[in-house]
């Protein structure tokens, strides 16, 4: 029988290998034996000192959960209940398809930075259409699933994503003294460098909402309310007659409408910088309420079949309009007026862009655009009155305005 080394404690001969036991407090405050295992002594012995260490520092879970269930925990308790609907519908794909299927069945203990590295590095040359069988569900398959694979492998930004979401969990895990370390924070994914997006000019921004305006185009207004207050597609889709002043010339942003497990749902803005009342430069004043004037006449014409959700933009029956038909919508204007198609969010940019194109001060933009901080904006300055942010969408109201109205 073999006998146990100086410094090993408890390492003893166990079926085919060895064992040892360590005395640890759990989060319960109990007291009680932990094993480890291994096929070596110098494997158990290792194991044996990470406990000890462990339990040095403070409580020891006595059974290591599985990291898909740790997950599926951490999604319901932390995650659900402190982000918006959408941040966790995001976190529960990147789970669901990128975490789970490679790491889901390892122990939180036994997860290592090797593991984690062999996941990401397998993540960025692996074809997702196979290993997730997109074409496999098709009801004609098209590549993948006819022997000619498209490798289809994710983007840096989808593998740091799914990078980010693992780390998340892993730093909620060392909080609930599940793990001492997070082995996701110790490997190192470069931040995805951003994509330049097209900028329109001034007299894109023009040609864009003369083309809008001319054909008729129910959305005249929203396209307006991007351009010239850079709004987010959400918070133009959630904007309701209630939080617009048109004798004040007042618009109240604090609702934003988003897509979320196939429902619609309308909710709080992110920030609370951004319930902010803001002034209506002419254009936009002018916009809406030629929009009021239409939408009380399809409204007569609906009769009961009108939805009445009290949004200032909706479908031809009153109901809240999808964000994904109104991108779809403005990218099809976009093109009839033969300006570059670019994505809705990239107005913001357009925006940000046309309010430096007229010299307005760095702390109106920050005002304009509801930045938290201004160094989303530019270099602090000075603080300004609303009377200069007023003064600021006067200007680039003009300057969009000219016959259009």
């Amino acid at each position: 029988m073999s006998r146990r080394a100086n410094g090993e404690g408890s390492i003893y001969p166990y079926r085919n290998g060895f064992a040892a036991h360590v005395w640890i407090t759990t989060p319960a405050g109990r007291r009680q034996r932990k094993s480890v295992y291994g096929k070596t002594r110098a494997e158990v012995h290792e194991k044996w000192l990470r406990l000890h260490e462990q339990a040095r520092r403070g409580p020891v879970v006595p059974v290591s959960p599985r990291l898909r269930d740790f997950l599926e925990q951490w999604l319901t308790e932390t995650v659900r209940p402190g982000l918006s609907p959408a941040t966790a519908s995001n976190y529960e794909m990147f789970s669901r398809l990128y975490i789970v299927p490679d790491l889901g069945d390892r122990k939180l203990e036994k997860l290592s930075v090797r593991d984690v590295q062999t996941w990401v590095n397998e993540l960025r040359v692996r074809c997702q259409c196979c290993f997730q069988g997109k074409d496999a569900a098709r009801t004609e398959p098209r590549c993948c699933a006819r022997g000619q694979c498209c490798h289809e492998v994710a983007s840096e930004w989808t593998v740091h994503q799914a990078w980010r979401v693992l780390r998340g969990a892993l730093t909620q895990a060392m909080r609930e003294e599940l793990v001492f370390r997070n082995v996701a924070a110790l490997v190192r994914v470069p931040v995805p460098r951003a994509k330049r997006s097209a900028v329109w000019s001034v007299d894109d921004a023009r040609q864009f909402l003369e083309s809008a305006r001319d054909a008729g185009d129910a959305m005249y207004a929203a396209y307006v309310l991007l351009l010239v207050l850079g709004l987010r597609r959400g918070e133009v889709l959630g904007l309701a007659w209630e939080d617009v002043d048109l004798e004040q010339g007042e618009a109240y942003i604090a609702w934003q409408v988003q897509r979320v497990d196939g429902q619609l749902l309308r909710r709080r803005t992110k920030t609370p910088s951004s319930d902010a009342p803001l002034p209506l430069p002419d254009i936009a004043l002018r916009a809406l309420q030629r929009h009021r004037a239409e939408e009380n006449r399809r409204r007569l014409a609906a009769g009961d079949m009108w939805g009445d959700c009290g949004l200032v933009f909706t479908t031809r029956l009153g109901d809240p309009l999808d964000p994904r038909n109104f991108h779809t919508a403005f990218k099809t204007r976009a093109g009839k007026a033969g300006v570059p198609i670019i994505p809705v969010h990239a107005t913001r940019r357009t925006c940000a862009s046309l309010l430096v194109a007229l010299d307005v001060h760095p702390r109106v933009a920050m005002a304009v655009l509801r930045h938290s901080r201004i160094s989303m904006t530019m270099e602090v300055y000075s603080q300004v009155s609303s009377q200069a942010t007023r003064e600021a969408l006067r200007q680039l109201g003009g300057r969009l305005g000219g016959s259009v109205g």
